[in-house]
């Protein structure tokens, strides 16, 4: 059946960088002032919006050589600066509470899956969240507009009552674009009330957004999270975008782009909106996917997509810009990502004082400015959503993954016997600077790297608090709430 939703397709045009001199009245002592000044005082503060996009593959941006029409995320990649080396996890929630807490998700039961609609479980009380952050620095307007996924049961999982003044969209993943509907019943609701607005989800959700920006008073700062649920499945689409791509063979992949041309239709009036308060160039905007694309995406040139911590899995399309801030037009090849945001956020915004739990992110705005070298560290990607363990380790140089079993029963000399991918589980050791494909598995070749990893390895997945269960448990026999409403 046909969808007959939406609204003429617009492509956003590109538009030359106004000069940060012409449009912040006192632009020349703003540049004057160390990076730190742009925190010390209230209307100095930056605006923060943090966009974040559903199964977004490597190549599904223009920027990143891809078919789909992405005029509005271009834009930032052009004006910004494009983070080469951003790592998410395999699935969506989570990346969101790595997002929310710039903490390991396996350190408080969010690693190994994601929030089902008969899950009950969700992002911990005693974490801090970025908007409870924020709040500390006078950031009285704290809106979540979009995908929430990080717990529904009660309420005090839901945005409200982690930090957020605003929520408008849905609790679940995986609902109808149009409908707004999972599991029968209706999953769109602002604040904790059910909202009846019509229309293509990813459109309401920009159009809120921008109307989020649009009402903010211009002389304090606000933090806005937007969490597309697009291109997520299921693959739905207005008929005008769709028939922009009907050169495209694969009818699948035609309402893929489509998805992700809307949402670069939705990004582009958020941007239109800081551009008319006048306030864009003191806005921080950063804009990543939660994981790798599905099939019916693109992550080339790397290895595998969602759900896997190869990286097409975890390596994702990411931009940041705050002309105000940091300089635009580059790019940027330090190894970073989702547990980051946190604490970069904190030091823009001007937090001060000690976190309620030890992070595992590091500040990398100097990174980003170019004044600093990448720290030195590991990055770790793990899931168990569906199947064992599949767990990986980086240095920058050297990862190594275990897929198909527990790390904490491989020994080294079990390692380099596992080249054989019929072998569980399979252990492979990449280097990814002369390999980024993943490739050429050199266990066998390298058993001094694969023991260093591996016993790091090891001492990361001691960390693990089980919390999510498999996607599956609890699934049979469950009845959803009325209108997902949630009543204590």
């Amino acid at each position: 059946m046909q969808r007959k939703y939406g609204r003429t397709a617009q492509m956003n045009t590109s538009r030359t960088r106004r000069d940060f001199l012409k449009t912040v009245g006192a632009g020349a002592a703003l540049l004057a002032m160390s990076p730190q000044g742009f925190c010390d005082g209230g209307s100095q503060k930056p605006n923060i919006v943090i966009i974040v996009a559903d199964d977004l593959g490597w190549a599904d941006v223009g920027y990143h050589g891809g078919y789909v029409a992405t005029p509005s995320v271009d834009r930032l990649a052009r004006e910004g600066v494009r983070l080469e080396n951003f790592h998410a996890c395999p699935l969506c929630s989570p990346t969101r509470a790595g997002l929310m807490t710039g903490r390991w998700p396996i350190r408080y039961g969010m690693g190994e899956a994601v929030i089902t609609p008969w899950r009950k479980y969700g992002l911990p009380t005693n974490e801090l969240t970025l908007a409870d952050l924020v709040a500390r620095a006078g950031y009285e307007r704290r809106g979540v507009i979009g995908k929430w996924h990080l717990g529904h049961y009660k309420k005090k999982y839901l945005p409200l009552n982690r930090g957020f003044t605003y929520f408008y969209g849905h609790y679940n993943g995986a609902f109808d674009y149009f409908t707004h509907k999972r599991e029968g019943q209706l999953d769109w609701h602002r604040n904790f009330e059910t909202c009846h607005d019509e229309g293509y989800s990813t459109d309401l959700i920009g159009r809120e957004a921008a109307k989020f920006i649009t009402e903010s008073p211009a002389d304090k700062p606000f933090f806005l999270y937007v969490p597309f649920n697009a291109p997520h499945l299921p693959l739905q689409a207005k008929e005008r975008d769709i028939a922009k791509y009907s050169h495209i063979g694969n009818e699948k992949k035609r309402i893929y782009a489509a998805m992700v041309d809307s949402m670069d239709q939705a990004i582009g009036g958020i941007l239109d909106a800081l551009d008319a308060k006048g306030i864009a160039d003191n806005t921080f905007v950063l804009f990543f996917s939660d994981n790798g694309g599905t099939s019916y995406g693109d992550n080339t040139p790397w290895r595998s997509g969602k759900g896997a911590v190869y990286e097409g899995g975890v390596r994702v399309p990411a931009v940041v810009r705050w002309p105000a801030g940091i300089a635009g037009r580059r790019r940027v090849d330090a190894m970073m990502g989702y547990i980051d945001v946190y604490p970069t956020v904190k030091r823009l915004a001007g937090v001060t004082g000690p976190d309620p739990n030890p992070l595992d992110g590091r500040d990398m705005l100097d990174v980003i400015r170019g004044d600093a070298k990448a720290p030195k560290r590991d990055w770790f990607s793990y899931i168990a959503q569906g199947s064992p363990d599949k767990i990986a380790i980086c240095d920058g140089t050297w990862k190594l993954a275990v897929v198909g079993g527990s790390v904490l029963d491989v020994t080294v000399e079990q390692a380099v016997r596992t080249e054989d991918s019929k072998t569980k589980p399979s252990v492979e050791l990449f280097n990814l600077d002369r390999d980024p494909g993943e490739r050429t598995n050199l266990v066998a070749e390298r058993p001094d790297i694969v023991a260093k990893l591996l016993e790091r390895l090891k001492e990361f997945r001691r960390l693990k608090i089980s919390g999510v269960p498999d996607f599956q448990e609890g699934r049979k026999g469950f009845k959803a709430p009325k209108d997902w409403m949630i009543a204590q």
